[in-house]
């Protein structure tokens, strides 16, 4: 299994995911199988992170679309509110995030005095963030989308966690294995104890799809998503909103 195929079904998760976030009367198990979505594309971006000829290009790219999903969910809000709103729909904070972690993990290996320079940067940002009046007047999720986060962004800092901990476990299957179900088993203990509740514990069910992945790209499809995530949002939005309920 390919990184196309594993990226056309995280993008199908995905779909059933906010189908059943937009729409209330969607059955319940459309969340719970979207629980897979994110594990998924996080998992093939720690690949393409791997593969790509240029990192620097990679992570540009990653941070001006967290910029334009800042930017087009106030659009959507300022023209078509709502009691619940658009919503945060911004993975790209995130994948930027755990980037920028691993390539500062490498550097740190490589070479201690310019790694513990870029975490002194990364500190440095973080700094910034809660330094800045205007931050603390503004929605969270808005703003860390230009002044990244690790502790505020979708998903939150875990899930960035994880994301580093993929990357270099990505050839150790075993090593990935127990990781991941560790994970999931602490996402099911938290939120057990938050709410009584265990969706994201779900996530579970991509594990056997990453163990399935055979090292290979296939057919290429970098813009397709960056394209797709915020006209499906809308379009869900829109008619879950404005259409449906008429």
């Amino acid at each position: 299994m390919n990184t196309f195929t594993l990226k056309w079904i995280a993008l199908l998760l995905m779909v059933i995911d906010h189908i059943g976030l937009y729409f209330t009367d969607a059955p319940s198990w459309f969340r719970l199988l979207g629980r897979g979505s994110y594990p998924l594309f996080l998992f093939c971006m720690v690949w393409g992170y791997h593969y790509t000829h240029s990192r620097k290009i990679y992570l540009i790219r990653l941070y001006l679309m967290s910029i334009f999903m800042a930017g087009f969910r106030y659009l959507i809000d300022s023209r078509f509110p709502t009691q619940d709103g658009y919503g945060n729909h911004n993975i790209f904070v995130s994948l930027f995030i755990v980037g920028v972690l691993i390539s500062t993990v490498e550097l740190f290996l490589k070479d201690r005095k310019k790694g513990a320079l870029l975490l002194l940067l990364i500190f440095g940002v973080q700094l910034f963030y809660y330094s800045v009046p205007v931050f603390n007047r503004m929605n969270g999720d808005f703003h860390t989308s230009f002044v990244p986060n690790l502790a505020l962004n979708e998903y939150g800092f875990a899930f960035v966690v994880l994301g580093v901990l993929m990357y270099f476990l990505k050839e150790k299957k075993d090593l990935l294995t127990a990781a991941y179900v560790i994970f999931c088993i602490n996402q099911f203990s938290s939120e057990m104890l938050m709410d009584g509740t265990c969706y994201q514990s779900f996530m579970i069910l991509a594990l056997p799809l990453m163990l399935r992945y055979n090292g290979e790209k296939g057919p290429g499809m970098k813009y397709f998503f960056y394209i797709f995530y915020p006209a499906h949002t809308f379009a869900l939005f829109y008619l879950a909103n404005f259409v449906c309920t008429r």
